[in-house]
């Protein structure tokens, strides 16, 4: 599973500091997620999408999706 949370972002004009502020997610974490050191887990996804105006299954590449 590949993660396109930067992409996301970006697409959207966020500033990770933003995001961060937006979701309550720690902007190391929110970096960490984006250079796919860590994964994401559900909650955060959701917390995520909601603040992008965006689908959970926006925010990842799967070919199981």
């Amino acid at each position: 599973m590949k993660v396109l949370l930067w992409e996301m972002r970006t697409k959207k004009n966020c500033t990770l500091m933003q995001l961060a502020e937006k979701t309550g997610i720690g902007k190391s974490t929110l970096n960490n997620i984006e250079n796919e050191k860590t994964s994401p887990n559900l909650f955060q996804l959701e917390t995520i999408s909601i603040a992008l105006d965006c689908r959970i299954s926006d925010l990842y590449e799967s070919e199981h999706k």
